[in-house]
């Protein structure tokens, strides 16, 4: 009997359209002998969907389609199940059971632990890092807190609310100047390099400010590393085991990896995260690599992810001095790319991240999270009310 696999994707993220580009991948690359796909869209607007035409890319052009040809489905309250209905005149309709949720959304409402929460109180197993993990990977201030706070590198930097920009800005920029230019302004929560840009001067460093607060309410300000080199290196498993692949160089056409050069091609039939310009494995010294993939699997372990992930590194040319930049818990693509230059191809990964995400919630199920007495059933004279 088959298992069946529900691939979430979409969501309410700017990141939304690179979600739908890696899910229609990973769905393709999953064993269909092992495995039956549901593929179970979030649009925009936040409404869950399923149909078959979901399959196609050409599909995602047309609302109108989407909306006319998909189900639009309810899940059910009941823990331990993930069973998606039909609303019909009278009633509902169960339309299909999911026995595994590989969420394949990039971004805020689905990759920052909103869904994994969700997914938590379901009791569902799931693919890839836990609330935790997820909500501190997306967040580029707390996680540089935490790499910094386990003696990982990280490159100098200093953060603030975007409020605080407006009515301090004079003491920010004191602190901010002794960063010293150039920098690179972020917003706190997001990924594929949106929202992100590089300030020379102070001129410079107010619009990227603006920029930046337009996605997020907490600013990000970092040492941009001079005689840059980018370097990533994905990492699967879990707190127990970690792989890491071999390296990759993204080539950037501009002081840093900027969106387009992540995702835009020419002629625009863009396939994600995988269309970059790169150099597999990346042209580095061995001692270099061996580095990176070892500072790869401590960042996963220390920041409790699991599945699959991609962290990227910023590397000075002038010292090979290395810097931890970010993890990306669900990276775009699910980092295939890279697996399968490690000889690990897409349906082995998809594979392997389904088994990962199986054992996780059979070991999660030793741990007591309730008592089987009920205190109410007891004297209820004797119960004290309240904390304590």
């Amino acid at each position: 009997m088959k298992t069946n696999i529900g691939v979430v994707f979409g969501g309410r993220s700017v990141e939304h359209e690179i979600s739908v580009i890696s899910a229609l991948q990973a769905i393709n690359a999953i064993d269909k002998n092992k495995y039956n796909v549901i593929p179970i869209y979030i649009n925009k607007a936040g409404k869950w969907l399923t149909g078959d035409v979901l399959l196609e890319v050409e599909t995602y052009k047309s609302e109108e389609k989407i909306n006319k040809e998909c189900t639009e489905i309810i899940i059910d309250t009941h823990s331990n199940n993930f069973n998606l209905y039909k609303k019909t005149l009278w009633s509902l309709k169960l339309i299909a059971s999911v026995d595994v949720v590989f969420p394949v959304i990039h971004g805020s409402n689905g990759e920052d632990g909103t869904l994994q929460g969700f997914l938590e109180l379901k009791n569902i197993p799931y693919v890839g890092s836990n609330v935790l993990s997820s909500s501190t990977g997306m967040d580029k201030i707390v996680m540089k807190m935490i790499l910094k706070e386990s003696g990982l590198p990280v490159v100098d930097y200093l953060w603030f609310y975007d409020k605080e920009w407006h009515t301090n800005k004079q003491e920010i920029l004191k602190k901010i100047n002794k960063l010293a230019y150039p920098l690179i302004v972020k917003p706190s929560n997001l990924g594929s390099s949106v929202g992100i840009t590089t300030a020379k001067n102070e001129e410079e460093l107010e619009s990227a400010v603006e920029l930046a607060g337009e996605f997020s309410n907490r600013i990000l300000v970092e040492k941009l590393v001079s005689d840059l080199q980018e370097i990533n290196c994905s990492v699967i498993g879990n707190s127990d085991k970690q792989n890491a692949s071999v390296c990759e160089e993204p080539l950037k056409s501009g002081d840093i990896l900027s969106y387009n050069d992540k995702y835009t091609t020419k002629g625009g039939n863009s396939k994600g995260m995988s269309s970059a310009k790169r150099q597999i494995p990346a042209q580095i010294a061995p001692e270099l690599t061996k580095q990176i993939q070892e500072l790869a699997k401590q960042t996963f372990k220390v920041l409790n992810s699991g599945g699959v992930a991609r962290i990227d590194f910023l590397i000075n040319k002038k010292d090979n001095t290395v810097y931890v930049n970010e993890i990306n818990s669900i990276p775009g693509s699910l980092s295939f790319y890279l697996w399968e230059a490690s000889d690990m191809d897409f349906a082995m990964l998809t594979s392997e991240l389904i088994e990962l995400a199986l054992k996780q919630n059979r070991e999660k199920e030793n741990y007591m999270v309730s008592y089987n007495q009920n205190i109410f059933s007891l004297n209820t004279n004797s119960l004290k009310l309240g904390k304590g």
